[in-house]
């Protein structure tokens, strides 16, 4: 997922991204900065060498295997998870469109969403922690580039030594997010979406509470 970041010039304001790939620990896998704030996240994504490398199968992914209790079903990839801005692919799952959504849809966007929350919390805690991030930067880009490296990499190091407390869990940022671009999913692509959201609706995959969620 991306956020933008504002900076000055000679006082004009413009803007950078913060493209980022986050784990369950709330740590900054990966990250790109330095795309402009009016491009879309799938630009940006496709721009990145993260997201080179994952396009172009570069990247040590586990291989795809079955779903935990689905043992008999099909292998399924691992992937990221994105939001709507994000296009659909082998290894990026993004939301259902929000329109006329079916009961298994809707569980799937809820799922999604439960394990997006993590990137969304990362972000959160990033921009908390360093309140340099609060204002627009007055520096040179370079220097912006440099900072922003430096408050990912303090993150890191800050969650190593203090651990997952449980109002890390309760962060939100306050970043804005970059424009959505409608995209065009491939076929395998909209399939695996497809099973992964029948799973979640199925005794195998369910969660007891997702139903008085959506």
């Amino acid at each position: 997922m991306a956020r933008v970041l504002n900076f000055i010039i000679i006082k004009q304001y413009h803007s950078l991204v913060l493209m980022a790939v986050a784990d369950a620990n709330y740590y900054f896998i990966s990250v790109d900065i330095g795309a402009y704030g009016s491009s879309s996240d799938t630009t940006v994504f496709k721009n990145s060498a993260f997201g080179k490398k994952l396009e172009g199968g570069q990247l040590i992914l586990p291989s795809p295997t079955y779903l935990p209790k689905d043992e008999n079903g099909e292998n399924m990839p691992y992937v990221f998870v994105g939001d709507e801005a994000f296009a659909l692919s082998e290894h990026i799952m993004r939301p259902y469109p929000r329109r006329n959504l079916s009961v298994t849809q809707r569980v799937f966007n809820y799922r999604l969403t439960l394990a997006r929350r993590f990137v969304e919390c990362t972000f959160g805690i990033l921009t908390n922690k360093w309140r340099i991030l609060h204002r627009a930067l007055d520096v040179k880009l370079t220097t912006c580039d440099q900072i922003i490296k430096a408050c990912c990499i303090l993150h890191n190091y800050v969650r190593k030594h203090d651990g997952i407390r449980f109002k890390d869990k309760l962060y939100g940022t306050e970043l804005q997010s970059l424009r959505h671009t409608p995209v065009r999913s491939r076929i395998s692509s909209i399939e695996n979406r497809q099973y992964f959201a029948e799973y979640f609706d199925s005794p195998k995959g369910s969660i007891p509470w997702q139903y008085e969620k959506i």
